[in-house]
């Protein structure tokens, strides 16, 4: 069971993450004391004022190449691994001697995709941030390099950053990184180069991505804004900004909630627009610019400005960063753990009519499963495409002795650039039994299955009552109850990054 935060009016909790070139030279690999005094200093200001503080720290990979006096990182992995071993302490006696100047506790959480593959576990970790912040402590978390391999890796710190606040249901993650905020263009090249400050959409986000990462580091400025896409699904406002300025955190977020009270404040005059004269098209489009940045209850984002309070003055110049607004409508819980707290191991294809029964709330059925790809086994996640059956299609199409075709090969890749493609050339599939192009799949979730691949591809269309015929035992009813189904948001930027309410189970017929 959750155990609840408690919060007070007005307080934040704030997530910090550092890469390693924020904390060891990339060459010399020498901590850079400076910029982590300047974080210490930040961190306990931000504690002093009352908010929460959660740090995710990397970094224990290059002290160890400190400590050991190596040049450059290795490539064997179970070097890299005892290097984590080794710099991980080190990294931690750090920030503790940093942090025990100013008389502030910290705890070290280290945590791999395994721990929180199982609900329990990552309620377990969830519970263990709660207590932790309740008692007035900042977590300093990072991935277990020691014991992490590629199938349970986060990918980057990054990605466990968003994945972080997400459990502890933060209201500003900060990704510190080289740079000030997003360009539209590489700064470096070109001199004309717009920052870029606030991002709705991310999904509409034109900027220059071409930074790979330090020779340290795993991330760049891509994971950046696949983590921001992450986070902000989870209703956490993301922020990129310097590293080396790090004093920078507290102004951006008063500018931030300074934004936010006004546009509070404002949203009484959005609704009596048309009072006021303006032609009704008008008054619709300003109406929706206004739902956008509605006050949602369920947001860990606490609005403490009534709307009759005049708003506070927001600064005209704030440091630079680049922030992504949250959806309107954040991804909770149980729904975020399964979307991104659990690797994907294939894929199901569902047709419309089994779509509008999931929206409907029903369970999925095996009568709208149209193809099933991929090796997963029961209780396992895979993700959910939406695609259109094609009219020559039977409803129970068994497998083919033939190789997958490869237009269809193509497609796969294009729809799953994450997965392995050995997973997909192994595999007998029959001919697609859908739509590929026109249109074309489009994944809207995540579920937890109660049938493994190959048990699908033998009741894939087939009506529950058939499934004791086909198998010779039927062990649910449902492909994937209602409660085991997650969906991305609604808005363009649905996050398809690989890994508190529970709604209750309704019978539903999904075809």
């Amino acid at each position: 069971m959750a155990l609840h935060m408690k919060k007070h009016p007005g307080q934040l909790t704030v997530v910090i993450k550092l890469g390693t070139s924020s904390i060891v030279d990339e060459k010399t690999h020498q901590p850079l004391l400076s910029i982590l005094s300047l974080i210490v200093e930040t961190a306990v200001k931000l504690h002093q004022d009352g908010h929460r503080v959660v740090i995710v720290s990397s970094g224990a990979i290059g002290v160890g190449l400190r400590r050991m006096d190596l040049d450059k990182r290795p490539k064997h992995l179970p070097k890299v691994q005892a290097l984590a071993a080794i710099g991980q302490l080190r990294l931690m006696s750090l920030w503790d001697q940093l942090f025990g100047h100013v008389r502030q506790p910290i705890a070290q959480i280290l945590l791999t995709r395994n721990d929180i593959a199982d609900r329990t576990q990552y309620q377990n970790a969830q519970n263990t941030f709660v207590e932790l912040l309740n008692m007035g402590v900042i977590p300093i978390v990072n991935e277990n390099d020691t014991l992490a391999v590629t199938e349970i890796k986060f990918g980057d710190n990054d990605t466990l950053s968003a994945i972080t606040a997400g459990m502890v249901q933060a209201d500003y993650l900060f990704l510190m990184t080289d740079v000030d905020c997003l360009y539209d263009k590489n700064p470096r090249t070109h001199p004309d180069a717009k920052a870029i400050e606030v991002v709705e959409d991310i999904a509409e986000l034109e900027v220059d991505v071409s930074s790979a990462g330090s020779a340290l580091g795993t991330g760049g400025m891509s994971t950046k804004i696949v983590a921001a896409r992450l986070a902000t699904s989870a209703g956490v406002t993301t922020v990129i900004t310097k590293s080396s300025k790090p004093g920078n955190i507290g102004a951006i977020i008063r500018h931030a909630e300074a934004q936010k009270a006004a546009r509070l404040s404002s949203r009484s005059s959005v609704v009596n627009f048309q009072d006021e004269g303006v032609p009704l098209a008008q008054t619709a489009a300003l109406n929706l610019h206004g739902a956008n940045h509605a006050f949602n209850p369920s947001s860990s984002t606490h609005y403490d400005t009534p709307a009759r309070t005049p708003s506070p003055q927001i600064d005209a110049e704030p440091p630079l960063h680049t922030r992504f607004l949250p959806i309107a409508h954040p991804i909770r819980d149980r729904y975020f753990w399964i979307l991104h707290g659990l690797a994907p191991h294939g894929t199901i294809y569902i047709d419309h009519g089994a779509w509008q029964a999931l929206s409907d709330k029903a369970g999925l059925l095996p009568v709208g499963i149209v193809d099933v790809d991929g090796h997963f086994a029961q209780q396992e996640a895979v993700r959910i495409f939406v695609v259109k059956r094609l009219p020559s299609a039977s409803h129970h199409a068994q497998p083919s002795a033939a190789p997958p075709t490869p237009s269809r090969n193509s497609h796969y890749q294009h729809v799953h650039p994450g997965l392995d493609r050995s997973t997909s050339s192994s595999m007998i599939i029959s001919p697609p039994q859908y739509e590929l192009h026109n249109p074309a799949p489009f994944e809207i979730g995540r579920a937890v299955v109660n049938y493994s691949a190959s048990e699908l591809r033998r009741i894939k269309g087939l009506h529950s009552t058939q499934i004791q015929d086909a198998l010779g035992y039927a062990d649910s009813e449902y492909v994937a109850l209602r409660e085991n189904i997650a969906f991305f948001g609604v808005d363009k930027s649905r996050p398809t990054t690989p890994s508190f309410n529970r709604s209750t189970n309704e019978h539903g017929e999904a075809h």
